[in-house]
């Protein structure tokens, strides 16, 4: 089996995302790793403009998408997946913990359309591996920061979704319900076992305060030696400590209830109403029931 897969991303500057076309190159197969549906929020329009960078660049280099792997239930865009496997005929996979993430959000919006895996074509278990032609894609469960959190490990590389940023920026939340900032320290440490020149791939950068350029990729021995909240041979007390006391100061994404909608269904739109179109729900708090 190589350990060469071809990996190209496309960075979405307008919710700081990262895709991934990863490429056996003897087979031509391939395979899309958290693709981004567009959606301009406050004139309610959504496109597929990024998704269809990546379909085309598919065509250009004569591969078949046979994957959409989303690494979890993202916050923060909406998932191009049902749109993927409409235009290729593509399966979707996730981690097997989105059962956990459809039970707590499926009653907020009222989502009686999204059935036991919604529209998920495998739900993986940890350690489950799967092939890509020459290639073999091994799931790693890696929650904490949602319980449906996964790392696709192909090669040398792994693609670990929210779990980590760029050393320089750290760690992702884990106040979302069902996230779990000792449970990250853990998963976060499974993947500090690789060995240190593995390859990986982030879902996101926001650019860490002096940091001119956007960047995505690094290395597991710089993430141990560098990460500015697990580095250095931080202790789980001190992680979660730190964890805590920062996610209590974060404010909710801003796309939050309208991507956890979409993506509960594998990035399907909510179903239409009888007047044919489609709604977004958005449930309201008021400040005094706080």
């Amino acid at each position: 089996m190589t350990s060469a897969p071809g990996i190209t991303a496309f960075f979405d500057e307008a919710t700081n995302s990262v895709s991934y076309l990863v490429a056996d190159p003897a087979s031509r197969l391939a395979l899309v790793v958290d693709p981004v549906l567009d959606f301009d929020c406050p004139g309610g329009v959504v496109s597929t403009a990024s998704a269809d960078k990546i379909l085309a660049a598919a065509d250009e280099h004569d591969l078949n998408i046979e994957w959409v792997l989303e690494t979890h239930v993202h916050a923060d865009h909406l998932s191009a997946a049902a749109h993927i496997r409409e235009q290729t005929g593509a399966k979707i996979g996730i981690g097997a913990g989105v059962r956990a993430v459809q039970h707590l959000f499926g009653p907020v919006f009222g989502a009686d359309d999204v059935p036991a895996s919604g529209d998920f074509d495998r739900l993986f278990d940890d350690g489950e591996t799967f092939a890509l032609g020459d290639l073999t894609i091994e799931v790693m469960a890696t929650p904490g920061h949602t319980p449906a959190c996964v790392s696709y490990k192909i090669g040398d590389a792994v693609f670990v979704g929210d779990t980590l940023f760029m050393p320089d920026f750290g760690t992702a939340r884990t106040d979302f319900p069902g996230g779990d900032a000792g449970q990250l320290y853990r998963s976060i440490q499974r993947i500090f076992s690789l060995p240190p020149a593995t390859r990986l791939f982030m879902c996101h950068d926001y650019k860490a305060p002096g940091r001119d350029e956007y960047a995505w990729q690094t290395t597991v021995g710089e993430e141990i030696e560098r990460n500015v909240h697990i580095g250095g041979g931080a202790s789980a007390d001190s992680f979660v400590a730190m964890r805590q006391a920062r996610d209590a100061t974060l404010c909710a994404p801003k796309l939050l209830y309208p991507a956890i909608q979409v993506n509960i269904r594998g990035g399907r739109l909510p179903p239409p109403a009888p007047d044919g179109s489609r709604y977004l729900k958005l449930p309201l708090t008021f400040a005094g029931d706080q």
